[in-house]
């Protein structure tokens, strides 16, 4: 099957035909979907300003006050928490000249632009805007920041662009039904990594969903305790997917600093579990921790790597905690580090004009049913 030009009006170099429903006859993509402006400008609109975005964890946001401001995106955003103790989301613009009213992260009692002086409190709402009394038709009591749809799942907060997204429960019904048992909200924020990636953001997801490079990439890290089979994969509409399977916690020698998280006490030390959320989110479960992975394109060639590691709350009493966690932290940064490297040589083979996409492995299944649904969704479904 070859995708259509349509919607895109644009002939990709080279075959980006694949087999959805024969893994064993399909072939990986072309080299443009990991490098075309005009298809990464697609998947903006398509998949990043209409699904509900991983952005953080609600203990980032304890006391009323409480704010982030970030750029997602190429757009900023303003996260904090009212008076009320509630979260809200908002368009870090002011409604006079676009400013961004506020920077960094903190605790604040209200956002003041830096041009004009324009005066928001927590709500988003106006609260000051000097010299425009005289101002016909002006009215302080309706202008605010523009707001962004927020919700909650299970102490994990996530943000969505568009203006009327699909309802949050459906869209995190998978997440509470294959992972409610990781009880993330029991857990606390122990760190959040952050590295700089030359390479599309898909490239990054493909690779933590690539089981096939394991027992060759990671044989002297986790590779020598990791084990699982195609059978063990749950593939969900749109891309997504579920998967079970045996590795260790993520330790030099493979033994937890902490013992086991208390509601996984029934289950063995091989416990591991993945998710992908699409469009950007991979979560991990380990018997004593849980990851969540986002990877923000930041153009067709590079993205913004954040991971965030989480253990459970009664682990925060542990005597040496920040040693432990750092434990965690440098193996961690051991295993991407390997993994940097082969990432960053393949999406540097996208762009040249004599690569030829490979065909895909058994072992690949979990990337065919990603790309696969990439495909129908930024190109529309395949001609029969």
């Amino acid at each position: 099957m070859t995708i259509p030009s349509q919607p895109l009006r644009y002939v990709p170099r080279g075959d980006i035909s694949i087999n959805k429903t024969e893994l064993s006859r399909s072939r990986h993509l072309s080299g443009d979907i990991y490098t075309s402006p005009e298809i990464y400008a697609r998947e903006m609109e398509e998949y990043f300003f209409k699904e509900w975005l991983f952005m953080g964890r609600v203990e980032q946001f304890g006391k009323p006050g409480d704010f982030q401001a970030r750029r997602i995106l190429g757009r900023p955003v303003l996260i904090a928490r009212n008076k009320a103790g509630d979260l809200h989301a908002f368009h870090n613009m002011c409604r006079h000249r676009g400013v961004e009213v506020a920077d960094g992260e903190g605790n604040a009692r209200s956002f003041k632009c830096p041009y004009h002086g324009w005066t928001y409190d927590l709500d988003g709402q106006l609260v000051g805007a000097a010299y425009m009394k005289d101002t016909e038709g002006f009215d302080p009591g309706t202008c605010r920041l523009p707001g962004i749809h927020l919700d909650v799942w299970r102490g994990n907060i996530f943000i969505n662009f568009a203006e009327q997204p699909k309802p949050f429960a459906e869209a995190t019904a998978d997440l509470e039904r294959d992972f409610a048992m990781l009880h993330t909200e029991n857990v606390r924020l122990a760190d959040i990594a952050r590295m700089t990636l030359k390479c599309n953001w898909k490239f990054f997801h493909e690779n933590l969903m690539d089981y096939y490079h394991v027992g060759v990439l990671h044989a002297k890290t986790f590779g020598q305790r990791f084990s699982w089979t195609p059978e063990n994969l749950v593939l969900k509409p749109g891309g997504g997917l579920t998967m079970r399977y045996l590795s260790s916690p993520s330790t030099p020698d493979g033994v937890s600093l902490f013992g086991k998280a208390p509601w996984l006490a029934h289950e063995e030390n091989s416990f591991a579990c993945t998710a992908f959320y699409p469009p950007n989110m991979t979560l991990f479960g380990r018997i004593d921790m849980v990851k969540i992975i986002t990877a923000w394109p930041t153009g067709p060639d590079s993205c913004e790597v954040a991971i965030y590691m989480m253990f459970p709350a009664e682990f925060f009493a542990h005597e040496n905690l920040q040693q432990k966690i750092d434990v965690y932290r440098q193996y961690q940064n051991a295993i991407y580090d390997e993994d940097r490297s082969m990432i960053e040589s393949m999406q540097r083979a996208m762009a040249l004009p004599n690569y030829e996409p490979g065909r895909l492995s058994v072992m690949e299944k979990p990337i065919h049913h990603f790309l696969g649904s990439y495909v129908d969704r930024i190109f529309g479904p395949a001609e029969a």
